[in-house]
């Protein structure tokens, strides 16, 4: 059994590559709440990060995120809204993680927030992609989230994030991250336990098995 003595492991994401990026900075803000919580704090930087399948995944780029991915207990995935979703930038970084790279499965039971930034009034139209995207990589998605409004009047020139309702809820979010990350890390085996990959499995032993009877039967009448 794994012992967990060490603070939680959080991976962050972020959609944009402008140079003033508010999904960026918003994300450092979020990043810098969770370390004082008592996070462990890692940002990908995308740039440089090809296109999904335009090179092979042994690009140091993309090892490089699916090692983070691997490391992570909990991840929080932060992005403009463009023209009603998620920007390309956060798609492509998620499109280079699998669900499973042979035996091990990059996002699997780990835990998700999602925050959005955007230019003009509130939206949750990437907030709610992002929840459908971590549903689908087997994520535990925390029920808060935040949604910024008119990013670029939330933060002061040195890249923080002015005190604000909108700050307020990037703490609530960042606050309940943790918790469930400390919750559900030692449980993550027993909850993503599935009866159809255990059935899979069974079947894949008794192939193998029947597979080296059959050897030694054929070794025997050799």
């Amino acid at each position: 059994m794994t012992e967990f003595n060490h603070p939680p492991r959080i991976l962050f994401l972020y959609g944009s590559l402008r140079q003033r990026s508010y999904s960026r900075l918003l994300a450092e803000e979020a990043a810098r709440i969770i370390q004082e919580l008592g996070a462990e704090v890692k940002i990908f930087d995308p740039r440089e990060l090809p296109i999904r399948d335009s090179v092979p995944d042994t690009h140091p780029k993309v090892q490089e995120l699916r090692a983070l991915s691997e490391w992570s207990e909990g991840q929080v995935w932060s992005s403009p809204e463009m023209h009603g979703n998620i920007t390309g930038i956060l798609k492509n970084q998620i499109d280079w993680i699998p669900l499973s790279i042979g035996a091990v499965r990059p996002t699997q039971g780990r835990t998700l927030a999602v925050m959005q930034v955007s230019g003009g009034s509130q939206s949750f139209n990437a907030v709610n992609t992002m929840r459908i995207l971590g549903r689908w990589m087997r994520m535990f998605t925390i029920p808060n989230q935040s949604s910024v409004a008119k990013a670029y009047q939330e933060f002061n020139e040195d890249g923080t994030m002015k005190d604000s309702p909108y700050r307020d809820r990037v703490v609530d979010v960042m606050e309940e991250l943790y918790k469930f990350t400390l919750l559900l890390r030692d449980k993550v085996d027993y909850l993503t336990d599935r009866y159809s990959e255990r059935k899979e499995q069974a079947a894949k032993e008794a192939a193998e098995q029947a597979k080296a009877e059959q050897a030694k039967v054929d070794l025997k009448q050799m």
